[in-house]
């Protein structure tokens, strides 16, 4: 039988003694259940062996989410006796395998991979399921293309981070806990990304809030760590109680939680509510909910004093039948993106001009949403992480030679004792700006072109509010360069004669990432 012809694996009587899992026609495991077929009965040691490969293969999606929750533990409970090195070495290599595991997987479901017949969007594993009265919970990770993508790029920025952090936090005595705090985002996050129900989704999303204050206030007996702690749990809790809200909705308007059913049934047309004398169309009114707490995470305007990682794309099919809400989004993206620019121009903070530039491009992917682009979205997502994640570790490597020191005013003449420092700094704002290119320029560049060529009024007002912030965009990252590093020095003589450049721990990541910065845009552009 040729490859890629359709196989049904119905007729395989004998798979049912060993209760494998129903298999998706045309799967990757084809070839091996064709062999099946032609063995005889003598042969169920081999039987038995294909039940373990299957096993195997679902057990390494399972550990993609989970490994990283075991480095967390580990360092948590057993931080005080592994030591330092000992949780920085557990919870990287687990948080590395992890990242191995989401390559292979992300190989098994590609376009072009062994098997071009592979439907990815079929495949799940499920890890179990229980359900009483009317509510039915399958609790389930699915592998479509897109989510092996995100996998792909949260557990392997997340790998860099946290080879980096080793040299970074050696001198701190509680670097066990920090390790523990920087794998929980690792673990929640592809839960968020992964889950095919609402339940799940809103478990991730609680968890990255919750890791979000917890690395805010890793330093608690610093009056500034304490109060940006304080004032990102009320904003959390605000987009939190939107998506609650919408969660909610959802399920009185459908009886699930289930994404799938949830998209079959957005067709049908639905009945209005009727809320103080007010007239709400359903899905406008879910959809709002649902953005409003993208907007507590995503820091979009009216919450954008904190800029975490956003994920508003997963429920696109839903979003595109009210336009109205498309339209809220589309402005409340654009308006965020202009604002965070103009604010980033008047920081001094290294870290904080870094911060308002991530709160500026995630406004761009939240109103590529509105303007129906999800996947243009996404990529742009996925350009962001390489660059961003570039310039926060080179701005982590200036503040650690210069002695915690972030004014960017008291700096000054570094390019010839960071000259390593100055490229990775360089290459991540030009990939910021959209330098043509770069990665940053693959994915800004369409967003503003789709924008301009939906001929709405609130896709002209993204384009050019979003024109408009690159010209910001270029301005303050250029500088925090002059300021940092060309402009003649500003700093004391202490820190100049303690400066010295990223040691090779913290130099590896940053190279890795410089090569994102600067190829992966291109290479994912099709």
């Amino acid at each position: 039988m040729p490859r890629g012809t359709p196989f049904n694996n119905s007729s395989l009587l004998i798979g049912t003694k060993l209760n494998l899992l129903p298999l998706p026609t045309a799967s990757k495991f084809q070839v091996p259940y064709m062999l099946l077929v032609s063995m005889t009965g003598d042969s169920f040691d081999c039987l038995q062996f294909l039940s373990g490969l299957l096993n195997t293969l679902d057990l390494m999606y399972l550990l993609i989410v989970f490994l990283p929750l075991l480095g967390s533990s580990l360092a948590g409970f057993f931080g005080r006796f592994l030591g330092s090195e000992g949780t920085a070495i557990i919870t990287t290599t687990l948080v590395s395998l992890s990242s191995i595991f989401s390559l292979i997987a992300f190989y098994e479901v590609a376009p072009g991979a062994r098997f071009k017949s592979v439907e990815p969007v079929n495949h799940a594993s499920r890890l179990y399921a229980w359900g009483r009265g009317l509510v039915v919970l399958p609790f389930l990770l699915i592998q479509p293309f897109l989510r092996f993508v995100m996998l792909i790029v949260v557990t392997s920025i997340s790998s860099l981070v946290h080879l980096y952090s080793i040299t970074y936090m050696h001198e701190d005595p509680h670097s066990p806990r920090f390790m523990c705090y920087l794998s929980i985002p690792t673990f929640f996050m592809p839960m968020l990304v992964t889950g095919d129900n609402s339940l799940q989704l809103f478990l991730g999303w609680e968890g990255v809030g919750l890791a979000s204050y917890l690395l805010i206030n890793f330093w608690f007996t610093r009056l500034q760590a304490d109060k940006a702690a304080t004032k990102a749990m009320p904003v959390n809790r605000v987009g939190d109680f939107g998506l609650a809200l919408g969660i909610s909705g959802r399920f009185t308007l459908f009886q699930t939680v289930d994404f799938s059913t949830i998209f079959a049934c957005a067709s049908a047309p639905r009945n209005s509510w009727i809320s103080c004398n007010i007239r709400l169309n359903a899905y406008t009114l879910i959809c709002i909910l649902l953005f409003i707490g993208a907007v507590g995470k995503s820091a979009q305007i009216g919450s954008h004093t904190r800029s975490p990682d956003a994920m508003e794309a997963r429920c696109s099919p839903l979003f595109e039948y009210p336009p109205t809400a498309l339209i809220v989004i589309t402005s409340a993206g654009a308006m965020t993106s202009f604002l965070a620019a103009t604010t980033g121009i008047l920081q001094n903070d290294l870290k904080r001009v870094i911060a308002y530039s991530t709160c500026s491009q995630l406004g761009y992917m939240i109103f590529a949403c509105g303007i129906s682009n999800y996947s243009v979205s996404i990529f742009h997502l996925m350009n962001h992480a390489f660059f961003k994640a570039l310039l926060f570790l080179s701005a982590g490597s200036v503040i650690h030679a210069m002695s915690d020191e972030q004014d960017m005013r008291k700096m000054g003449g570094l390019a010839s004792s960071f000259p390593f420092t100055y490229a990775m700094m360089l290459i991540g704002s030009l990939s910021l700006i959209g330098f043509p290119f770069p990665t940053g320029f693959y994915s800004k560049d369409v967003i503003l072109e789709l924008a301009y060529t939906k001929y709405t009024f609130s896709g002209n007002f993204a384009f050019w509010l979003g024109s408009v912030s690159v010209l910001f965009t270029s301005y303050y990252s250029f500088r925090l360069l002059f300021l940092t590093f060309l402009v003649p020095t500003n700093s004391f003589g202490r820190d100049r004669f303690k400066c010295h450049d990223a040691p090779i721990p913290m130099a590896i990541p940053s190279i890795l990432l410089a090569i994102g910065s600067l190829f992966v845009g291109y290479l994912a552009k099709v």
